[in-house]
């Protein structure tokens, strides 16, 4: 069965297209727009029309490989949840590109997402993902191959907290600090001590993971088969992070490794993720580009999308 999903996430808009056959994913197409449909929505509660016109223009283009699937979904995340005039975005996705798509519950996004980052891995222990969104962070724990044993979706992302507190250009010391302040706080509010001190591995799925292992090979171009499964240390990200903060926006976009669309938000996403390596006891993670879209797609073939 040819299966395509897409992925309408806060910052960005994404697209898988695979043929599953017994339960076995294989990918055909990939592609990613940042398209920042949460754009104000932590401040306004609705989508805004110019970001909703950005995720319609970024459909258009992939029509064609959707409408060659047998089977078409959409799944929306933080912004659309979050939104008053999510459900009708909805519907008109349906409409326009005849998509099934629906808003999910912070708790599915977690459970597709850990289904999607562990599939064919051994159960070889208790294992971490993390999955940080432009407006949501999933923290999903169990072993691979059985079912998350926890799993919590903060109101952590990198759109949000760039919005919240990266008010200047570079950000300001005392911005960057009241940023991970928050991120520790969230963490250790929502996320039991003993979850954290159980695992023995993570994986950190997601844009700010990818570029993070992007930008630490020096890839240009952007090499899938490099990134996914890079071993990414929290050294690294906290190198990485010192200096992407130091650099204004216009100089972010030239980093080597780094989508240009993404330099506005990198610096929150990576704050989120060393905060929270810090946290579950990390010196070090997996990079992964299987995630919510591998697991959607998995669960829409099953027949129980």
């Amino acid at each position: 069965m040819r299966v395509a999903v897409v992925d309408l996430g806060t910052n960005s808009t994404r697209l898988l297209v695979a043929d599953v056959a017994d339960g076995v994913l294989t990918e055909v197409e990939r592609r990613t727009d940042v398209t920042r449909l949460g754009e104000g929505v932590d401040a306004t509660g609705e989508l805004a029309p110019a970001a909703v016109e950005r995720v319609f223009a970024a459909l258009e283009r992939y029509r064609p490989a959707i409408a060659g699937a047998d089977v078409a979904v959409a799944v929306a995340t933080s912004a659309v949840r979050d939104a008053a005039n999510g459900a009708a975005f909805c519907a008109e996705l349906g409409e326009r590109f005849g998509l099934a798509a629906r808003a999910i519950s912070g708790e599915e996004e977690a459970r597709l997402t850990f289904l999607g980052a562990t599939d064919g891995r051994p159960a070889d222990g208790e294992t971490l993902v993390i999955d940080i969104g432009g407006g949501s962070t999933e923290y999903v724990t169990g072993v691979p191959g059985g079912p998350p044993a926890f799993h919590v979706s903060t109101r952590l992302g990198s759109v949000r907290q760039t919005e919240r507190h990266l008010a200047h250009d570079p950000p300001l010391a005392a911005e960057l600090a009241a940023l991970a302040a928050e991120v520790r706080a969230v963490v250790e509010a929502e996320i039991p001590a003993a979850v954290r001190a159980g695992a023995t591995r993570g994986i950190a799925c997601a844009g700010t993971a990818t570029s993070l292992a992007a930008i630490d090979q020096e890839l240009d171009p952007y090499d899938s088969a490099r990134v996914h499964g890079y071993e990414l240390t929290l050294a690294a990200a906290e190198r990485m992070l010192a200096m992407l903060a130091a650099l204004p926006v216009v100089e972010r976009r030239g980093v080597t490794g780094l989508l240009p669309e993404r330099a506005p938000t990198i610096v929150a996403g990576v704050v989120i993720l060393v905060e929270s390596m810090r946290l579950f006891g990390l010196d070090r993670v997996e990079v992964c580009e299987h995630d919510i879209l591998h697991g959607a797609a998995l669960e829409a073939a099953s027949g129980h999308p």
